[in-house]
């Protein structure tokens, strides 16, 4: 089954899938990360996407957008080739091995078949405004390196102007829960305009512990 990519069914094309902007562009980045060479001959571990920080591993998020039982497995296949060079991060027989990219599943994506996978190579994406909702279900990094929430709902602020103090609490208390776990926390939907109201929400997000930043001004984001 080929895996379309788009935030829209209408965005859809058959040249757009996960392989072809994904798996295989990774596989040629990874690739001449790690050339067979005799000054990689002896090499012990598997060097990241990051020329300037080789063991932090990229994290790859795919959002399941359709009936995530019936997707899961063909997520699951379709890394099959970044599975077969070793390159994802893996939970197997108790010990978390970190490789160049980790692969979190969010949207849609059946925490039963993510919890249920062994080895585990695609994670889960947890909820950050209710990490001790679920009894059955224990957050940690082996389950759920990150959690998110819609920042729209969970903290509500514009930008424009001061944040409550009631909203900055909400906002300390997630990351703070998460954190507690070993967990990243994660908030999309951010305000994106006007320019000053997202950067004010991005400097109070960094400031307080967020891990990462949804964006989608790659350029601003990267000079923030």
């Amino acid at each position: 089954m080929t895996i379309g990519v788009g935030h829209e069914r209408a965005a859809l094309i058959q040249e757009r899938t996960l392989d072809s902007l994904y798996i295989q562009p990774l596989l040629r980045i990874l690739g001449a990360q790690n050339p067979d060479t005799p000054f990689n001959a002896n090499a012990t571990t598997i060097n990241g996407v990051f020329d300037t920080s080789s063991g932090t591993p990229l994290q790859l998020v795919i959002d399941m957008k359709t009936d995530g039982n019936a997707t899961y497995p063909h997520v699951a296949a379709a890394l099959e080739p970044l599975r077969q060079k070793g390159y994802l991060t893996t939970f197997q027989n108790g010990t978390l091995v970190a490789s160049a990219i980790t692969v979190v599943g969010t949207g849609n994506t059946p925490l039963d078949k993510v919890k249920s996978q062994s080895p585990r190579d695609l994670f889960f994406d947890a909820p950050l405004t209710g990490l001790d909702d679920d009894p059955s279900t224990t957050y940690d990094p082996t389950l759920s390196p990150m959690a998110s929430t819609d920042y729209e709902v969970a903290i509500g602020w514009s930008g424009i102007g001061n944040i409550s103090d009631t909203q900055l609490a909400n906002l300390t208390r997630f990351i703070e829960d998460a954190h507690s776990r070993d967990i990243k926390a994660r908030f999309w939907d951010t305000p994106a305009w006007p320019i000053q109201a997202r950067n004010n929400v991005w400097e109070v997000l960094v400031n307080n512990g967020a891990d990462w930043l949804n964006a989608d001004d790659l350029t601003a984001a990267s000079s923030f």
